[in-house]
């Protein structure tokens, strides 16, 4: 990947329905060059898909927690057992295998605190193996971003 190639994808992350004559200019170069290149990093799996960036709290689950979890036991079984639950729960935007004292991080939408209740009580009680759950509820955020820091500074 060279510095054409990260010129794309942030002008791609920072807005992915730019049209390719638009993300051309952008970058100084020609559309078919432009386009053979967005193609490639498709091909190559760096370009993973295109997603829309929605407003949680418009979208009607205000509250983004987020929860430690360290697991009892550390054996393959439980771990993908442990991970393949996660990977179906619709809240669970994110999980992170973390170092430290805990051994996941996830971050979660709810639309309220009982709903956050439903969560704990029916998914993460449910998968058994886990030792503690550590929930942090965040009250604002500073920054939101989807956008790579350069490389090439």
């Amino acid at each position: 990947m060279d510095k054409i190639d990260r010129k794309i994808l942030r002008e791609l992350q920072i807005n992915g329905r730019i049209t390719n004559q638009e993300l051309a200019d952008k970058i100084n170069l020609s559309p078919s060059p432009c386009l053979r290149r967005v193609k490639q990093l498709e091909t190559k799996g760096i370009i993973k898909g295109y997603t829309l960036d929605v407003d949680y709290e418009a979208y009607g689950l205000p509250i983004t927690v987020f929860v430690s979890i360290q697991l009892e036991r550390h054996s393959a079984q439980v771990v993908t057992e442990f991970e393949n639950a996660i990977k179906l729960a619709e809240q669970v935007l994110e999980c992170f295998v973390m170092t430290g004292r805990s051994d996941y991080l996830l971050k979660v939408v709810v639309k309220d605190l009982h709903d956050y209740e439903h969560f704990v009580r029916k998914h993460l009680h449910a998968m058994g193996n886990i030792a503690s759950i550590d929930t942090s509820f965040a009250y604002g955020t500073v920054k939101r971003s989807h956008v790579l820091p350069q490389l090439d500074r």
